[in-house]
C-alpha cells in the first residue's frame, strides 16, 4: 500500500490576502488554494509546510489525515476564548494539546496509532472538514463539549488510570451536537464509553443573557473600543471587528456561567461502569430492532406469496423462457422462483399441485443438470 497523506486548512475569522497566498504557493506549488482554503495531498513525499505555523499566522481550523493511522484535528481561537483553568484541566500530552501566542490558543486533538485498518484503507479525509470545523464556534460559545470528547478519547486508548476523575464537569453529554459526534469518530472513542459519560448528565444550556444585561455590557465598553471597531469596518475588516467584539462578549458571557449547575466530578471507573450499562442499553436497542425487522420482513414476504399465489399460471409460463437462456444467472433466477411458488403453495394453496406443476416444468429440462442441481440443493427437487 502507498503512502498517503491529506492536508487541509481553512481559514474562518479572516480571508487570506495576496501576499499570503504567493507565501502559501512557495511552499506547495500542486495545493488546491483559495482566499480561505488551503488542500493537497501526498502520495509520495511530504509537505513542506509546518502545520503548527500555519494555523498561528494564517489559518483557523486544519484536518490531517495519513494512512499510517494517524489523525489530526486542530483549531485556533481567541486567547480570552478558553480560560487557563480549562486548558489546564483538559490538555493531555500527544493527544489534547494546547499552544498560545499572544493573541490565540491553538489546540490539536490527536489520533495515533489507530487499529481500524478498514477505515484507514479507505480513508481519503476528505469530507471530515465540514463535519469538524463547526466546534470552533461552539467553542467560542462557551460549549467544552469537544474538549470533553478530546480527554474522553484518551480514556478510551488507555492513557487515563481509573482513579483520575473528569477534568471539569461538564453538561449534555447526552446530547451532543453533530460536530461533536463527528469529533467522537474521527478520534475513535469507545461509543459505549462515550453514551456512558453521557447518563445522567443534563441537557446542555446555551449561554442566555437579557436584553438589559446586554445593554449593560455595551454601556462599559471603552471609547477606544467602539472607535477600533467602526475603523475595522470601514477598512474593510468587518468579519474581524465582529469576531474580536464577539469574543469579547462571550468571554463576559462565560464569566456569568461560572456558578451554573453543573454535575458532580466523576472518577474513570464510574465512566466505565456506565459504560458496560451503555452496551447493555445499545444491544437491547440492536435485538428490538432486529426482530422489528424481522417482522417487517416476513410480512412483506407474506404479501409477496399472496400476490404470486394468484399469478402461479402466469409465472410458469415466464420461468420457461428464462430457463431457455441456459446460463448460471437463469438458473439461479429459475430455482429462486420456483422456491417462491414452493413458499406460495406452503402458505395460500396445496403442496401436491405444486408438485406436480413442478415435475410438469421439469419434465422439458432433465438434462439441466445445473438446474437440478441448484434445485435440489433449495430442498425442493429430489434426485431419483
Amino acid at each position: 500500500m502507498s503512502e498517503y497523506q491529506y492536508y487541509e486548512f481553512l481559514a474562518v475569522d479572516r480571508p487570506l490576502t495576496g501576499e499570503q497566498i504567493n507565501a502559501l504557493r512557495q511552499i506547495s506549488t500542486r495545493a488546491q488554494i483559495t482566499p480561505v482554503s488551503f488542500i493537497n495531498h501526498y502520495n509520495y513525499g511530504s509537505f513542506k509546510g509546518d502545520p503548527d505555523k500555519l494555523m498561528q499566522h494564517y489559518f483557523d481550523v486544519h484536518v490531517y489525515v495519513a494512512n499510517w493511522m494517524t489523525a489530526t484535528f486542530m483549531l485556533r481561537l481567541p486567547i480570552d476564548a478558553l480560560s487557563q483553568e480549562t486548558v489546564d484541566a483538559f490538555k493531555i500530552r500527544y493527544m489534547l494539546d494546547f499552544e498560545s501566542t499572544k493573541t490565540h490558543w491553538v489546540i490539536t486533538w490527536y489520533l495515533e496509532e489507530s487499529e481500524n485498518y478498514a477505515r484507514f484503507g479507505e480513508e481519503s479525509g476528505q469530507g471530515w472538514m465540514p463535519r469538524l470545523a463547526p466546534i470552533r464556534e461552539e467553542l467560542l460559545r462557551g460549549d467544552i463539549r469537544s474538549l470533553y470528547i478530546g480527554w474522553l478519547a484518551a480514556v478510551t486508548h488507555g492513557t487515563i488510570d481509573d482513579d483520575q476523575m473528569e477534568p471539569l464537569p461538564v453538561n449534555g453529554l447526552g446530547d451532543l451536537t453533530p460536530s461533536q459526534q463527528a469529533l467522537a469518530e474521527f478520534l475513535e472513542v469507545d461509543p459505549d464509553l462515550l453514551a456512558g459519560a453521557g447518563i445522567g448528565s443534563k441537557k446542555f444550556q446555551a449561554a442566555t443573557v437579557s436584553q438589559e444585561k446586554m445593554d449593560g455590557w455595551i454601556d462599559d465598553l471603552s471609547e477606544k473600543q467602539m472607535k477600533d471597531v467602526i475603523r475595522q469596518i470601514l477598512e474593510g475588516e468587518g468579519l474581524q471587528a465582529v469576531r474580536s467584539l464577539q469574543g469579547e462578549f462571550m468571554a463576559w458571557q462565560r464569566e456569568l456561567q461560572k456558578d451554573a449547575d453543573l454535575p458532580p466530578q466523576r472518577p474513570v471507573a464510574a465512566l466505565w461502569e456506565n459504560a458496560k450499562k451503555a452496551e447493555k442499553i445499545r444491544l437491547k436497542k440492536a435485538e428490538q430492532k432486529q426482530k422489528q425487522q424481522e417482522v417487517k420482513r416476513q410480512k412483506e414476504r407474506e404479501n409477496f406469496l399472496k400476490n404470486l399465489s394468484k399469478n402461479l399460471p402466469e409465472m410458469w409460463d415466464s420461468l420457461q423462457h428464462t430457463v431457455q437462456r441456459g446460463s448460471g444467472l437463469a438458473y439461479d433466477d429459475v430455482c429462486r422462483s420456483i422456491v417462491d411458488i414452493s413458499d406460495a403453495h406452503a402458505r395460500f394453496g396445496d403442496r401436491s399441485r405444486f408438485k406436480k406443476e413442478l415435475e410438469q416444468f421439469m419434465a422439458g429440462h432433465m438434462r439441466r443438470k445445473a438446474l437440478i442441481q441448484r434445485l435440489v440443493k433449495a430442498g425442493v427437487w429430489k434426485e431419483t
